[in-house]
């Protein structure tokens, strides 16, 4: 086997749950091969360097095999090597800011006056961070 298409092949090794997830990545322009945009059909050859973008973080593969069949989590890496830089991993690791406003369980939902009270506080809560 020389070549496979890149949506296939990242399909196998289980970087996408489905074909589809995969071609739809790619023309949406999250995954580059060798640095260069690709479509769904782009065959890929031993030694590309595959970039995944899923946010917040850049993945990036190495082909080491060619595969067109969907692999076991155990035998991906004879086919693949991961290669993302450590800080990009660090972004899975930094803390999700989140604002909850709490309300009372079966009180429905905020009426007009009080969603222009929570925008009020979560602007001033942002303009604060900006300064």
């Amino acid at each position: 086997m020389d070549q496979v298409r890149l949506d296939k092949y990242l399909w196998a090794v289980r970087v996408f749950k489905t074909r589809s997830d995969a071609a739809d990545a790619i023309r949406n322009n999250r995954v580059l091969v060798n640095d260069a945009y690709a479509k769904p059909s782009r065959e890929v050859k031993q030694g590309d360097v595959i970039s995944v973008k899923k946010m917040p973080v850049t993945y990036q593969y190495k082909v080491l095999e060619l595969v067109s069949s969907r692999q076991g989590a155990k035998n991906v890496p004879t086919f693949c090597l991961n290669i993302t830089p450590q800080e990009e991993l660090d972004k899975l690791l930094t803390p999700r800011e989140t604002i909850f406003v709490f309300r009372e369980r079966g009180t429905g939902r905020p009426t007009k006056k009080e969603r222009r009270e929570i925008d009020a506080l979560m602007d001033g809560m942002f303009y604060d961070e900006e300064e």
